[in-house]
């Protein structure tokens, strides 16, 4: 059949079929990719929305000459966006409700869900083939997202170079294969010497490669079991969809004025931690009125006059599972810091895997007769201490004392200072 009775067969077709119709084989697939075809779906999405540009309008009256002059699929690509932005803007009054006690987007989850945003992880070995994965499962807290693989068909861990976390879009269509419009989110590089073991059981073992990404392998060797990766929430749904927003984007705030403390800026700080698992939350928090003293070892630290006089709710466990086998590690939870400057812009956001561990040196409390105990939790950024007492002849943990160590370097780059 002449490609032009073709073209002009493929021109009655919806959205829908027509992208359904690139999957047949090659020589479908770059017919469907047509500027033509595609740019008349796109300007009429922009006439209805009454959004046409000026770059649009000088296209349509140059006529085929301008459309053609795009590289191939460029419209296609671009309605596509179109649809999903349109989709993203219609939720941004939904991610402005914030909750007032964890400072944090309220309806996150709901906006996630509603706009089909789900995670994908391409991984690279040495010969640079790559592999992609969708996610098994994700469950929401109030301030993070942990999202988990669970496939059974992971190449071996030291033959991977490197580990992409996609956000992914799933663009509404009428056929069964849905458009994913997502940008990567992150990129870690693998190196199996420069990452940390959390914790183990009897069957897994976990390595924490830093983002938020831990691997877990089976106990007695280096096969990849699943992968659970924790993203906190603020800003997720912009994060997971362009690449160039980071989890904190309030580089370069001007320090509040006060005329009375010289060093303004490292007063009034806010922090909200939240200690949780995939089930529940095991331990939340919010201190107000913190303030920031230079330390040794170029960190800062964050106080307060008060002590934190928390309690943990049940034990202290991480839940996982694959396709085959799932089961629960002991002393292991994840972690969720959001800390605000004075000005109530988001300075410090963390979510990551951490590890309880008996005390090197035991708390002295008069309250509690139980073994000392910490949780710490460290990167280039800043550290959090976390100490705890265990109520003799009860699995219960009381929090005595919480530091968060901030490096200098990263205030100063915040408030553009010299401390």
């Amino acid at each position: 059949m002449p490609l032009e009775i073709i073209l002009r067969i493929l021109s009655y077709l919806d959205t829908g079929c027509l992208f359904c119709i690139s999957f047949v084989n090659k020589h479908f697939h770059e017919l469907s990719n047509s500027n033509a075809m595609w740019y008349q779906f796109y300007i009429n999405k922009r006439t209805k929305k009454k959004k046409a540009s000026q770059e649009d309008q000088m296209i349509h009256v140059l006529g085929m000459v301008g459309v053609q002059e795009r590289p191939k699929g460029y419209w296609r690509n671009t309605f596509f966006k179109e649809i999903a932005g349109l989709n993203l803007n219609k939720w941004r009054t939904k991610l402005r409700l914030i909750d007032p006690f964890s400072g944090l987007p309220r309806h996150t989850e709901e906006v996630i869900r509603s706009l089909c945003i789900t995670w994908e992880i391409t991984v690279t070995d040495g010969r640079g083939r790559q592999s992609t994965f969708e996610q098994s499962h994700a469950s929401f807290s109030s301030t993070a997202v942990f999202v988990l693989w669970g496939a059974v068909s992971w190449p071996p861990f030291n033959q991977l170079t490197s580990l992409e976390l996609h956000g992914v879009l799933r663009v509404p269509l009428n056929c069964p294969a849905p458009y994913r419009y997502g940008r990567c989110q992150l990129e870690i590089k693998l190196q199996r010497e420069h990452s940390e073991l959390c914790v183990s059981d009897k069957i897994v073992k976990m390595l924490y490669v830093g983002q938020g990404v831990t691997l877990g392998f089976w106990k007695d060797q280096w096969g990849i079991a699943f992968v659970m990766v924790n993203l906190h929430n603020h800003r997720l749904v912009e994060r997971s969809l362009h690449a160039s927003i980071s989890p904190c984007t309030a580089a370069g705030v001007s320090a509040l004025f006060d005329d009375v403390d010289p060093e303004y800026g490292l007063n009034g700080y806010t922090a909200y931690i939240e200690l949780h698992n995939t089930v529940r939350i095991i331990m939340s928090g919010r201190f107000s009125q913190l303030f920031c003293r230079r330390g040794k070892n170029r960190h800062s630290a964050l106080e307060n006059n008060r002590s934190p006089n928390i309690h943990l709710v049940g034990d202290v466990s991480l839940p996982w599972r694959t396709e085959a086998l799932h089961g629960t590690i002991k002393d292991c939870c994840m972690i969720s810091l959001t800390v605000w400057d004075e000005a109530k812009q988001p300075f410090w956001c963390v979510s990551a895997p951490v590890v309880m561990t008996k005390a090197s040196q035991d708390t002295v409390s008069y309250d509690f007769d139980g073994g000392s105990f910490s949780i710490l939790y460290q990167d280039s950024e800043g550290r959090v201490e976390m100490r705890l007492k265990q109520m003799e002849n009860k699995d219960q943990y009381f929090v005595v004392n919480l530091v968060i160590y901030i490096a200098v370097a990263k205030v100063n780059k915040h408030f553009g200072r010299d401390y």
